[in-house]
């Protein structure tokens, strides 16, 4: 486990994490960096979403869908257990209980009512865990859409029950075997993709990385996990704040989602990356996938490729707006191992019988190491958001344990 930054005082004031500055900025980071094919595409979905999100029917329809269908409002569950053991005071914001299994439902959801708003009949989408693939099938059975998912061939592999549920839910899944194999350039294939097919289709971009409005978008569409939680917390804790606010973040768009529920507060906010895919922590300033932002790069500025255990989390570098939280010093990064999420993991299904999803094992590791280690105070409230659900890994864990 790795610190790689660290905060800054004071918090700074309200509306940290509001509307992006003009062209979809967070201070340096963010934009349009797209095709020229796609800069129309993209002007129409920023219409889109500012004349849906301005609307209380949009908005309505959306909240029912999530709670009929999805099933929320998702509980805050003390881990009791492991707080007595590791001294501080644990709670777990339970997205690993939606419908579908992870936090990717609320943004799928939002996108495909947004997609037919705009009279568009398609759904296109990358994943690397599949479990933003699985939401956009589920999402287009139920509205009547068509769904393609970009997939890299390695993460088919390793994900196969995803895949499966994407085929059975009548998605069409597509392999991509270039370069790594992975998110990365399943993210690349479903962008190129979109350029021939802007008339009948919209793009579903599952993070909150790609082209303004996306990264904003995205994150406006997972502030329910922190809107809620931030309600939870005011009922459950003497404090009504928890004392730290934690996250794992590939491209970071349920941590984006749960840190805006408390930006305006003294919460601290801890991102949590994978050692081998760490964009805020060993990123440098580059543009990939139509966005200006923190990416692993060599000597001569090529993007490198990302490692992680968790296919959510193979992605090499992170959204805008964590680039600019981080450099505000807003929000703090840090680093944690496949061993340590490993272990994280076997020990929340032993201590809460709860099997987490190995992206969010990684935040559950660095809570752990920073209570053993004292960067955590003893008697500390921690909020930490359970992406997803272990089912999808139980084939990596068989191979270790």
């Amino acid at each position: 486990m790795r610190d790689v930054s660290t905060w800054r005082e004071p918090v700074p004031p309200d509306g940290t994490m509001g509307e992006p500055r003009a062209r979809g900025r967070f201070g340096e980071y963010g934009g349009r960096y797209a095709p020229e094919s796609l800069v129309e595409a993209c002007r129409e979905v920023d219409e889109a979403f500012r004349d849906a999100w301005a609307d209380p029917g949009f908005r309505g329809a959306l909240a029912r869908l999530l709670a009929v269908h999805a099933g929320r409002p998702t509980p805050l569950t003390p881990a009791r257990r492991l707080s007595e053991a590791l001294g501080v005071q644990l709670y777990l914001k339970r997205e690993d209980l939606t419908h579908t299994g992870s936090h990717k439902i609320n943004n799928v959801m939002g996108q495909a009512l947004l997609a037919t708003r705009m009279g568009r009949r398609r759904l296109i989408a990358e994943t690397g865990a599949g479990q933003h693939g699985v939401a956009t099938a589920t999402a287009a059975a139920l509205l009547g859409l068509e769904a393609t998912v970009f997939m890299g061939e390695r993460d088919i592999e390793r994900q196969a029950l995803n895949v499966f549920r994407m085929r059975m839910l009548g998605a069409e899944v597509v392999p991509v075997t270039t370069g790594s194999r992975t998110l990365k350039d399943a993210t690349s294939e479903a962008m190129r993709h979109w350029v021939g097919a802007t008339g009948d289709s919209h793009y579903c971009i599952g993070s909150v990385v790609g082209p303004d409005p996306y990264p904003w978008m995205v994150r406006e569409f997972q502030r329910i996990i922190g809107d809620e939680a931030r309600g939870q917390c005011a009922a459950e804790l003497r404090t009504g704040v928890p004392d730290y606010v934690v996250a794992c973040v590939g491209g970071g768009s349920h941590a984006a989602g749960t840190f805006a529920g408390f930006a305006d507060t003294p919460a601290r906010l801890v991102g949590v990356e994978a050692e081998g895919g760490a964009g805020a922590a060993r990123g440098r300033l580059g543009v990939l996938h139509g966005c200006r932002s923190l990416f692993l790069q060599d000597d001569d500025g090529q993007i490198t490729q990302a490692h992680s255990i968790a296919a959510g989390l193979d992605y090499p570098g992170v959204g805008p707006e964590h680039a600019h939280l981080r450099d505000l010093g807003r929000a703090r990064y840090v680093t944690v191992t496949d061993d340590e999420a490993v272990g994280a993991a076997v020990r929340l299904a032993r201590t809460e019988g709860i099997v987490p999803a190995l992206e969010s094992a990684h935040a559950l590791a660095w809570v752990i190491g920073a209570a053993d280690g004292g960067d955590l105070p003893a008697g500390s409230t921690v909020l930490m958001t359970l992406s997803g659900r272990g089912d999808k890994d139980v084939s990596t864990l068989k191979e270790l344990l």
